[in-house]
């Protein structure tokens, strides 16, 4: 968790995928969009679902359950795809991530937030910047920059790329 999460309270953005719950700092996220056409792409990744216009930008998709390694689900009416900007070598990266259903923005205080465990984590660790609490529900706030690596975003930004020439 970097200096400036540890003093002041920080908003998230919560969503569900599975039977999860996770959170992105705001300040990440672009919008929140309904499910729509995702035009597929030929060699990508599997847990690429393709890529959207987003006003006349080509946007990548992914589907966070085949990325964490759930099973791929029916999009229901809660579906979402959150757009957000992810730091890459210093670049700066878009992308729309694919939840099963988007929460709300809420405030966390410094002292709501605890390490991720070490050990018994679901998830892997590096992925996590850290485990909310609020009442008597655990968050799991991502490190969205982490979860996907240089090599996949590089592919994932080569396929977009490739459709919009």
């Amino acid at each position: 968790m970097s200096e400036t999460n540890k003093t002041k309270a920080v908003q998230y953005l919560t969503f569900r995928v599975g039977e999860e719950v996770f959170a992105l700092d705001v300040s990440q996220v672009r919008e929140v969009l309904d499910i729509s056409n995702i035009t597929k792409v030929p060699r990508a990744p599997e847990f690429m679902r393709g890529v959207i216009n987003v006003r006349g930008s080509v946007v990548p998709v992914v589907d966070l359950r085949l990325k964490f390694g759930l099973p791929r689900t029916e999009n229901t009416v809660d579906t979402r795809i959150v757009v957000m900007e992810l730091n890459l070598d210093d670049e700066m990266t878009v992308l729309g991530a694919m939840a099963d259903s988007v929460h709300e923005v809420m405030e966390l205080e410094p002292d709501q937030i605890e390490e991720p465990p070490k050990i018994g984590a679901r998830w892997r660790t590096e992925f996590i910047k850290g485990i909310g609490k609020r009442d008597d529900q655990f968050i799991i706030i991502l490190d969205i920059d982490r979860v996907f690596s240089s090599d996949e975003l590089a592919l994932v930004d080569a396929t977009a790329e490739e459709l919009a020439a």
